[in-house]
């Protein structure tokens, strides 16, 4: 982390903006993940409005089994009203499908969800945790956010990664160093069918290496091959846990275990999507 970002009086003004944005909203329901992002939204919403603020976490096959207890403990330490909210995204054939929008579909799908929660509980506004890194990458759940008027007061504020981890850390959240997560879904290559079944592979195959010791990773799943990516400083362990990683893996069913070189990126998938700088060429 950067020492210069720890305290600065451009973080303060932009923490500040926080406060007055949730404050001015009057009442939230925070869409709660129990990442770093949502947590800091919803601790910051739960100072600033007390009992007007509720956590809401969606429950589905898309995400780790143990990301929902997590999440309970994270707003329980807040002292929030926590809500578990299932989620059907499986079931939306355009969801399933798998094509470069899917997550615009999954939002559609827990903001539905939330709309009559909010409703229900007399709040005016629904939040969630995009934040400003988010801006011109390739985020298709904005535009579903937008549809259902949901605010994102990190952006508003103009918040960033490693801010929100400073103010963090800052507030006492344990998880203020949590490494990046996206949903499981996100580890299938597009156009190949998103299932149940793959989807409780991948939580296996990532619980097993988060077992070893691995913090950044993701396995991607192409069909019958498993594409690690790791940090670079943990290809090492990768390498002295070979044997036991392709036993594991294959027993769950993969054919062929590799190893990116490239090393973690968020978003990977993406890549297949955009143009190549150079075409590779292939002499016999």
């Amino acid at each position: 982390m950067n020492p210069s970002v720890s305290e600065t009086p451009a973080l303060d003004m932009k923490y500040a903006r926080l406060q007055a944005i949730l404050r001015d909203l009057g009442s939230a329901l925070v869409a709660f993940s129990g990442g770093v992002d949502s947590t800091l939204l919803l601790k910051v919403a739960y100072d600033t409005l007390g009992d007007r603020a509720v956590a809401a976490t969606a429950d589905s096959e898309t995400y780790p089994r143990e990301e929902l207890e997590q999440a309970r403990e994270l707003a329980a330490l807040i002292g929030c009203r926590h809500i578990v909210v299932r989620t059907g995204e499986l079931h939306d054939e355009r969801y399933a499908a798998n094509q470069p929008d899917r997550c615009y579909h999954c939002k559609r799908t827990l903001f539905a969800e939330l709309q009559p929660v909010a409703a229900e509980l007399g709040i005016g506004a629904i939040i969630y945790g995009a934040m400003a890194d988010d801006i011109g990458a390739h985020r298709p759940g904005h535009r579903a956010a937008a549809e259902f008027a949901v605010r994102s007061p990190l952006i508003e504020a103009g918040l960033g990664k490693q801010e929100i981890r400073v103010l963090a850390r800052r507030l006492g959240l344990p998880n203020w160093n949590k490494p990046s997560y996206a949903c499981l879904s996100s580890r299938i290559a597009y156009g190949e069918r998103v299932t149940a079944a793959k989807l409780r592979v991948l939580d296996d195959a990532e619980r097993f290496l988060r077992g070893l010791g691995l913090t950044q990773f993701r396995v991607r799943h192409h069909e019958t091959i498993a594409r690690i990516e790791v940090l670079p400083e943990e290809i090492d362990t990768v390498i002295a846990h070979r044997e036991a990683i392709v036993a594991r893996l294959k027993e769950l069913g993969y054919v062929y275990v590799t190893l990116d070189l490239q090393g973690f990126r968020s978003g990977s998938m993406n890549e297949a999507r955009q143009p190549q700088r150079a075409e590779i060429m292939l002499v016999e």
